[in-house]
């Protein structure tokens, strides 16, 4: 009994898993892997608490903190990781980012894709309609020849540009960048992406200056919005921004559509405050531990997910 549902998680693949997780309303945290020390700690924490997850890179972990590589996270990953709590995502490959550059976004995709990553992250969010349904129509084309998932953006999560946000409470009640449920509705029929962020009151931790160590704002979510998403998508929905959201919405949300939480923030800082002053690499790698196994057991309550999803598979 016990090899069984390690050897089903072991071989499904990574569509099936998140479909059932769907199905189910099993929520699969992602856990940003800002420094590469963090994927041993992230790993103890899922076998430890049983749980699956997904462990994911974005650019902004590499330029900004200390993920080096796409390539890096990937070895670190071969090292620790175990395909019976977890997989490997790229997170976030913007076509235009935070500071509205453009970006080589293709070959971006198709590192990840050679390296043996088992999803992918388009983000067109910052392009008109049509334009981010072209591009994401082509990054599943060429992912899905690899059998690799691929997440898509609509809406605007704020938080990552430059400046100062705009007050939440105006943001929220604006309802500023939240994803259209017409548009989100085209976007997955014409695009066939596999997974859709979408923006319903969550917002990005800060990645640059002072703010990038303080705690996030307490956002909420427009559950009313989400459901309207969810009814006419039928597909995994992702939040991002995960770290600092009222917990009692966050609930809602997996119960109404959100299959994939990202969570960078919360973990980062747990990290940094471990490193502190003399680099203490064992300490940062502890607090993630500590982090990770509080955020699975008491915050969202998934500790032994991988036996609920086995048994679904």
């Amino acid at each position: 009994m016990e090899e069984n549902w390690r050897e089903k998680l072991e071989k499904a693949p990574l569509s099936r898993i998140m479909e059932v997780a769907y199905e189910n309303q099993v929520l699969i945290p992602a856990f940003n892997v800002a420094y590469l020390p963090m994927v041993e700690a992230i790993m103890e924490a899922l076998r430890e608490t049983e749980t699956f997850a997904l462990l994911e890179v974005s650019r902004p972990d590499i330029t900004r903190f200390g993920a080096k590589s796409f390539q890096a996270v990937k070895e670190e990953y071969e090292r620790f990781g175990d395909l019976a709590f977890s997989r490997l995502h790229q997170d976030h490959v913007p076509v235009i980012d935070e500071e509205g550059e453009k970006v080589d976004w293709k070959s971006l995709i198709e590192e990840a894709l050679s390296l043996g990553y088992h999803s992918v992250m388009i983000d067109g969010s910052r392009l008109p309609l049509d334009e981010n349904i072209r591009v994401t129509r082509e990054t599943v084309m060429i992912s899905h020849r690899h059998g690799v998932c691929v997440e898509g953006e609509l809406g605007s999560v704020l938080g990552h540009e430059k400046g100062p946000l705009p007050p939440y409470e105006e943001l929220f009640q604006s309802g500023q960048g939240f994803t259209s449920p017409e548009d989100a509705q085209r976007f997955v029929q014409e695009t066939g992406v596999d997974w859709l962020s979408v923006a319903i009151g969550n917002i990005h931790g800060a990645i640059t200056g002072a703010a990038k160590d303080q705690k996030k704002v307490e956002a909420r979510l427009n559950i009313q919005h989400l459901q309207q998403i969810a009814r006419v998508t039928g597909i995994p929905l992702v939040l991002h921004g995960g770290s600092g959201i009222k917990r009692e919405y966050v609930l809602e949300a997996i119960k109404n559509g959100i299959t994939k939480i990202n969570i960078g923030t919360e973990i980062r800082q747990a990290y940094e405050r471990g490193l502190g002053e003399n680099s203490n690499i064992e300490e940062a790698q502890k607090e993630t531990k500590e982090k990770v196994k509080e955020l699975i057991t008491s915050y969202y309550e998934i500790e032994g997910s991988v036996h609920i999803l086995s048994k679904k598979l």
